[in-house]
């Protein structure tokens, strides 16, 4: 059978592969275009629409990291997860807050478990990731940093300096963080207080 494609099934941003044959109502097109959501083509075994959260990983760069974005994707589909890419797609100039306000809000959403951000430094990303609430963002730098994001912080968004690291390095980085588990233990306290300061001042910004 063929699957309908409609509004509501439209994520909010990113690359989004859906089946070869399926069918594709106006509105879901018209929604698609305006979130800047791109529809792929792709087998059915291969539709982000079909991966788990805790198997996607959404990925997002400016122009300064759109070549290590591009080379970082194929090694991210080798560990058996699937790819939300939120642009940029070409090396045209682009402001880091806006890739990572997306990668960060469908981390907060749930709609993926965890994001990947890549700008020149990959400080500036890391900044903004980190004022959307329910996001941990972390600048690593080698694997030690990687592990230790994860095991200590239970850090949910990686960002990556294009032009701080080599390929191999960078490679290096994203498989620790991908493999390192959240240790939990004493260091889930430490991250709820983390939590808690987040709702704090959140609430404030309502009131």
């Amino acid at each position: 059978m063929r699957r309908v494609i409609t509004a509501q099934d439209v994520p909010p941003a990113g690359d989004w592969r859906i089946p070869i044959d399926a069918i594709v109502t106006p509105s879901a097109r018209e929604v698609a275009a305006a979130r800047g959501v791109r529809l792929i083509e792709a087998p059915a075994d291969e539709c982000s629409s079909l991966a788990a959260p805790e198997k996607t990983i959404v990925i997002g760069a400016d122009h300064g990291g759109f070549a290590l974005k591009e080379t970082l994707k194929p090694l991210i589909e080798s560990l058996g997860l699937a790819i939300r890419d939120v642009g940029v797609y070409d090396t045209k100039p682009a402001d880091y807050p806006d890739i990572a306000v997306k990668v960060a809000d469908l981390v907060a959403s749930g709609a993926a478990t965890r994001g990947v951000l890549i700008d020149g430094a990959g400080i500036g990303s890391s900044m903004a990731a980190n004022k959307v609430p329910g996001i941990r963002a972390a600048l690593c730098y080698d694997k030690a940093s990687a592990r230790n994001s994860r095991e200590h912080n239970d850090s949910n968004v990686l960002t990556l300096g294009a032009r701080l690291l080599t390929e191999t390095q960078a490679e290096e980085v994203l498989r620790t963080w991908i493999a390192t588990p959240f240790a939990g233990g004493r260091h889930q306290a430490r991250v709820q207080k983390i939590m808690d300061i987040e709702q704090r001042y959140y609430k404030k910004g309502l009131s």
